[in-house]
């Protein structure tokens, strides 16, 4: 087993003890901000962990790389990798008691690039993926008609036949594309703010405002309706749907998707096909609302907790106060998704803000905890909290299978986008295809937002170790000239005297 520890000096005086830590427990048990019962603690981690991305994206996943196959590596990475690196990040910051900046800055200060990292994608996450529950809530608010409207295509200006960009793909289609999106057909062609999908997000950002103001006191009451709702709905849908004729078929078809489509379009179409239509297309859109915000609660605490814990904002300032500048600062921001070019815009943020920036963040994380804080006393301090120590499985994991993976994963994804050329799927009824996507490379603007958005949060953790390595230099030459300056006294004849 490799027990390899690098230095850390002045560790211990960074960190409390397990004493310390039980009487500040007791101590603040009565003023310290908690959850009101262990229910609310667990549906807060299930919410978080399980959002829109598993409805919308993961299927698409599926299919891109292999279709049902797909979920055997998926499963082996789950098992080797994200439960071991999520149960290590609850028992670490659960120990020091700290935000994502905090807990890693206690660990060595040249660590604080990794909370700013992740800091960093929480923001990106959470800029663009409110957009996707305004356009929830813009199907929500459609649902109440009687039949759907993107049941049938609308009529021609003559009244003499169907839309020809409808009649040509199909009334899912053109309602998502046209009514919705008004999609342009490039992300150089920005059009126009779409101002029914800004009164969307408007309602978006505020319902998330208001849920998340008091932090655990309002988030920990929200989540028995976000976290719950969507299961019960999914019960629901997954019994009425066994029931319906050729239910093998659709089960099938759900691994053969297109892009965002899934949500927008293969499902909006299939609730078409089922009585009382309306009713199951707002059960479905109130699923996929509690799932968004649900998720959208973490993305914020991972945006507002480290900014306290960097103090750049003024220690009076109470946090509710930031976190609705927060949210009126990436509600602007997000306009951007309105254009017509929006959807291209979240696409485009989609496929690169959470990718390589978590495999770097994730790596580190393990990194630090097994071999810069030390695998033992994290193995001590779990034992302190929970009773016991971690089994066998943990330790062969943290130590060398999950960073391993991770570094490998890293290389051959990096290695993989680096070499090919970006493109990007247009609806452009001009296309001689049509209704098939066309794939357009990017333009080579958009090179530069990619290396931001990866970039900024993968160079800010060697960066702000080499500014720490720098500083800590400069520091202790100018200690050690203050020491041979405290011990030379000039003499009368201008001679130095010990």
């Amino acid at each position: 087993m490799v027990r390899l520890v690098l230095p850390n000096p002045s560790l211990e005086n960074r960190i409390t003890t397990l004493d310390e830590l039980e009487t500040i427990e007791k101590e603040e048990e009565a003023s310290r901000p908690k959850w009101d019962n262990k229910a609310q603690y667990m549906l807060t981690c299930i919410g978080f962990c399980v959002g829109l991305g598993n409805v919308w994206r993961f299927p698409y996943l599926c299919q891109n790389h292999g279709g049902g196959a797909f979920m055997i590596p998926f499963l082996i990475l789950l098992v080797l990798e994200g439960i071991p690196l999520l149960f290590l990040e609850f028992a670490i910051g659960q120990r020091l008691r700290k935000g994502s900046v905090g807990v890693w800055t206690s660990i060595h200060p040249a660590l604080k690039g990794v909370g700013i990292a992740s800091m960093f994608v929480s923001f990106m996450v959470g800029f663009y993926y409110n957009t996707i529950i305004a356009w929830v809530m813009w199907y929500f608010f459609n649902s109440f008609q009687d039949p759907l409207p993107w049941s049938t295509c609308p009529l021609n200006q003559n009244k003499t036949g169907y839309v020809e960009e409808c009649a040509r793909s199909s009334s899912v289609d053109y309602f998502w594309y046209r009514e919705t999106l008004n999609i342009s057909t490039s992300i150089n062609d920005s059009g126009y703010i779409q101002w029914w999908i800004l009164l969307c997000l408007t309602c978006a950002w505020s319902v998330l405002y208001v849920c998340t103001i008091r932090g655990i006191e309002t988030t920990g009451k929200a989540v028995y309706i976000t976290s719950t709702l969507p299961y019960i709905v999914l019960t629901i849908f997954l019994i009425r749907g066994l029931t319906l004729k050729g239910a093998t078929k659709g089960i099938e078809f759900l691994f053969t998707p297109n892009g965002t489509g899934l949500v927008f379009i293969v499902f909006t179409e299939a609730i078409t096909k089922m009585p009382l239509s309306p009713l199951w297309s707002v059960l479905f859109f109130i699923m996929l609302f509690c799932l968004g915000l649900s998720s959208m609660f973490g993305n914020m605490e991972g945006v507002v907790v480290p900014l306290l814990d960097l103090k750049i904002i003024p220690e009076k300032w109470p946090k509710d106060l930031l976190t609705g500048l927060i949210c009126l600062g990436t509600y602007l921001l997000a306009f951007i998704f309105t254009l017509n070019s929006g959807q291209y815009w979240l696409s485009l943020l989609d496929g690169y803000a959470g990718s390589i920036p978590l495999l770097v963040v994730a790596f580190c994380e393990m990194f630090a905890v097994v071999y810069i804080y030390g695998v033992d006393r994290f193995n001590k301090d779990i034992e302190f909290m929970v009773g016991h120590k971690p089994n066998i499985f943990w330790q062969i994991t943290w130590r060398v299978i999950s960073p391993i993976i991770m570094l490998v994963i890293f290389l051959f994804y990096f290695v993989t986008e680096v070499s090919k050329e970006l493109k990007y799927s247009v609806w452009d009824p001009a296309y001689d295809k049509f209704p098939i996507a066309e794939e357009k490379p990017y333009p080579g603007w958009v090179y530069v937002v990619v290396v931001f958005v990866v970039g900024v949060p993968c160079l800010i953790i060697p960066l702000f170790a080499l500014y720490k390595f720098i500083r800590n230099c400069y520091q202790r030459k100018h200690d050690q000239q203050g020491l041979v300056n405290a011990y030379s006294v000039p003499s009368v004849n201008g001679e130095l005297k010990n």
